[in-house]
């Protein structure tokens, strides 16, 4: 949908500057030309979806007519997958059939498309693999300086990230090796590290949930991966459904929309519900205004408003490790979260009291001073991560003053954090209104 570009395309423009329907059409770029038509020519008919950039979401499907629920968004032919029988089709395959120890389905799929990639022109799947990102956002890209900057539980799964990487090219290197013959050039070159944290990426943020029977060529891993061309264009929304699945009687993997939508404006899926610490780690991207966004409250952040000369304090603790409520306590758009508050009222519990933890697990009012105790505790470590969150915040600014490279990255990180001091925020509320209905 091209825009005017007189006066009223402008005053168009600003009226709709909130809106989604103001997606500019790029269904006339040359790459999506070629991928349209690499689709077809694998049985893809031409659905309502066109390409568009949108000022919110970046790169998405518009749709040029209205959506209702039930609607049919798209069916994506079998044959347009990128799945773990395209690899072994391929002529790599008969390699990793044979290969010992054999290599997981993940592998597969990123050493074909590192291959594929590096095929350049040659490849046939080049129409797909030009509307691929160059380059990712997700933790295991970033650099140290911004990796620090991320909450303290996210920071930590980010770094599992980039070990769980770095482990799987180390492991991987000696297949890499024998892979030789069918390049010209040096397969270290070829399959360096960043290529396979591009592939890596490809396949974590891509691909769509479809089980394949076990193959004795592969490791024990579930098969689950399959790539969607033209499919993956379409972005996230928390406030959408949708039902997704493979049709074994149309033999497409098809997606059903459970929400309206308007002509012209953004086609949403949901990935599910995940919270933005999890959209960051996974995708590479956070959702504003997320209804399912928590900030995490760790123990150590804990265990700081407890006294250590705590005779019980040991034992409280191993009561929470036991019952499994030292982890996902977390702060949300409605105040603390109950796990949250039931771990401090434990921690709170009075040595008169200490006999009572069971029915404090269960959600039993123990004493009116464990009650207070508890919101007082709360009130301050919600606040201490206000303050903690605003320093962070004031860091991403200097930096972003300072190291234009990363600005990208450092965008990223301080969506997350503005996004959590909202909550931070919402959640002081709560607990002044709590204290002063309780006073």
């Amino acid at each position: 949908m091209k825009k005017s570009r007189g006066r009223t395309g402008r005053n168009r423009r600003r009226k709709h500057l909130q809106s989604f329907k103001d997606g500019v059409n790029c269904s006339d770029k040359q790459e999506y030309i070629k991928l349209q038509k690499w689709l077809k020519d694998r049985g893809f008919e031409d659905s309502n979806l066109r390409p568009a950039e949108f000022w919110d979401s970046g790169r998405g499907l518009m749709t040029t007519k209205s959506l209702q629920a039930g609607d049919l968004i798209i069916s994506l032919p079998e044959k347009c997958l990128l799945t773990t029988g395209t690899v072994l089709s391929s002529c790599i395959g008969e390699h990793i059939m044979k290969w010992k120890p054999p290599v997981s389905p993940l592998i597969a799929l990123c050493t074909f498309l590192i291959a594929e990639k590096h095929a350049g022109e040659k490849s046939q799947w080049k129409p797909y693999l030009d509307v691929l990102p160059k380059a990712y956002t997700c933790p295991v890209c970033l650099e140290h300086d911004v990796v620090s900057l991320l909450p303290e539980p996210l920071r930590k799964k980010a770094q599992e990230q980039r070990a769980t990487v770095h482990e799987l090219y180390m492991s991987s290197k000696a297949f890499f090796s024998s892979l030789q013959s069918f390049f010209a050039e040096n397969t270290g070159t070829v399959f360096s590290y960043s290529a396979l944290e591009w592939a890596w990426c490809t396949v974590n943020t891509r691909t769509i949930y479809m089980k394949h029977s076990q193959r004795e060529c592969f490791s024990l891993e579930p098969d689950v991966y399959a790539l969607a061309p033209y499919l993956d264009l379409l972005n996230h929304s928390p406030n959408v459904q949708v039902n997704a699945a493979f049709n074994e009687q149309t033999r497409s993997y098809e997606i059903r929309t459970n929400s309206h939508c308007k002509k012209y404006e953004e086609v949403f899926i949901c990935y599910g519900p995940h919270d933005n610490q999890r959209l960051l780690l996974e995708y590479g991207f956070v959702a504003m205004d997320n209804p399912h966004s928590s900030v995490y409250v760790s123990s150590d952040t804990l265990l700081k408003y407890f006294s250590p000369l705590d005779k019980q304090r040991n034992a409280k603790l191993c009561i929470l490790k036991d019952h499994d409520f030292l982890e996902n306590l977390t702060f949300g758009w409605d105040g603390p979260s109950w796990r949250l508050l039931t771990a401090l009222k434990v921690l709170s519990l009075g040595a008169d009291e200490f006999t009572c933890w069971r029915r404090t697990l269960l959600g039993d009012v123990i004493s009116a001073r464990n009650e207070e105790q508890t919101l007082s505790t709360t009130a301050k470590i919600c606040h201490f991560l206000i303050e903690e969150t605003q320093h962070v915040l004031l860091q991403i600014s200097q930096l972003k003053r300072n190291k234009e490279n990363l600005k990208k990255h450092l965008d990223l990180v301080e969506a997350l954090r503005l996004e959590e001091l909202k909550i931070l925020q919402k959640s002081a509320e709560t607990l002044c209104n709590l204290d002063v209905a309780t006073a």
